[in-house]
């Protein structure tokens, strides 16, 4: 979830309701575009000295269908990690499972 202000608040909630952060929101331009800070380190560990860009993107293709492109850019700020990280976000069961939800949620 996040605020819908730019400096706003981007966090997750977990199942037992507790709530972690993952960054703040950068840029705000509705209805065409997101982008936010993700603030998570290799070892999936909030830190508040790195940040990392998801540039969402809005696209209308045509009346009730919308593309949606994602770009998750600068993860070599995480050093060593970043190929890691690069190849579990880019996993099934990274940003794509994650788009396929929100798909999921929208049809429904």
């Amino acid at each position: 979830m996040w605020s819908s202000s730019v400096g706003g608040r981007w966090y997750a909630i977990a199942e037992d309701g507790s709530r972690g952060d993952t960054g703040y929101v950068i840029e705000w331009q509705p209805p065409a575009r997101l982008v936010l800070a993700w603030q998570l380190s290799g070892e999936w560990q909030f830190d508040p000295e790195l940040v990392t860009e998801v540039d969402v993107r809005f696209v209308a293709e045509s009346a009730g269908v919308t593309r949606v492109e994602l770009e998750h850019r600068n993860l070599e700020r995480m050093g060593d990690k970043a190929a890691q990280v690069r190849g579990m976000v880019d996993a099934p069961g990274g940003w794509t499972a994650i788009l396929e939800s929100f798909k999921e949620c929208a049809a429904a």
